[in-house]
């Protein structure tokens, strides 16, 4: 059982990619960093001996706060935070117990070949708002996400120093049968059973193989609606998120869930 203000890393993982997650923050010297190079997703980066410029980098009033153990570092940090009337948390066992539970890890040097812009072609429907919202759940919650004309997508990338994603032949898009949702997940570190489930659902819809799974004809269907409702790329990507704030639910605690009029009774409430 988790300490006074600490949190599980099976508990933290249950927050992580849904809207209830809180602000993470890893102060880990580099000695650490150097001995585990990952990020636990979502994390940013903030040296224990700048706390006086922390505050200003969150952006929830929950946090939690990670070190190598779990010890002196995250322990004083979240002190101070709570001095601030924030909720901060250390997570117990820190950066190790997060290793040896196996959960997903974003590695260090992934973040050497990103920004926090990223450029794609307008008009996105089901990978190029999957992507987003993959990114923004699980990597960088800041992300921003520029929608261009397809032949203006590269030099957008070079010009305004984004990470371009979803182009042919290009390092974040497709790889042989598979989509850049799945792509990124391999990339990222983020292979983890509900978000490979969803990635299948993703895989199937966009590359028009709904054999893959049953679900992805829903998912076009809604994703084209959405795209003829909303003119306004970024306005569309946020109103997607829900969609797929939903399927990762369903794919995390639900997958395997029916509903009929035999397994939800008259009188019982849908959960």
């Amino acid at each position: 059982m988790s300490g006074f203000n600490e949190i599980s890393p099976k508990n933290l993982m249950r927050l992580i990619g849904t809207t209830d997650c809180p602000d993470i923050v890893d102060v880990r010297i580099s000695e650490d960093v150097a001995e585990l190079p990952f990020r636990v997703p979502t994390s940013l980066s903030h040296p224990h001996t700048e706390l006086s410029s922390l505050a200003a980098r969150l952006t929830k009033d929950s946090v939690v706060v990670i070190c190598h153990k779990g010890k002196k570092l995250s322990a004083g940090t979240a002190a101070y935070l709570r001095t601030l009337g924030l909720r901060a948390q250390v997570l117990e066992g820190g950066a190790v117990a997060w290793d040896t539970a196996g959960l997903p890890a974003v590695p260090l040097e992934v973040f050497s070949t990103i920004s926090s812009r990223w450029v794609t072609r307008h008009r996105p429907k089901i990978d190029r708002v999957a992507c987003p919202w993959l990114i923004r759940r699980f990597v960088d919650p800041k992300a921003q996400f520029f929608f261009v004309p397809p032949a203006d997508v590269l030099d957008v990338a070079e010009k305004f120093n984004a990470t371009d994603f979803d182009m042919p032949d290009h390092k974040w898009g497709h790889v042989g049968e598979t989509c850049t949702f799945d792509t990124m997940i391999e990339r990222f570190g983020l292979r983890h059973p509900a978000l490979e489930r969803l990635a299948l659902v993703v895989r199937a819809a966009d590359t028009d193989r709904h054999d893959l799974a049953p679900q992805a004809a829903g998912l076009l269907a809604v994703s084209a609606g959405l795209s003829r409702m909303i003119k306004d790329d970024v306005a569309q990507m946020e109103a997607g998120f829900l969609i797929y704030d939903a399927l990762y639910r369903w794919a995390r605690d639900a997958h395997d869930e029916g509903h009929s009029e035999n397994n939800n009774p008259q009188g019982a409430k849908d959960q």
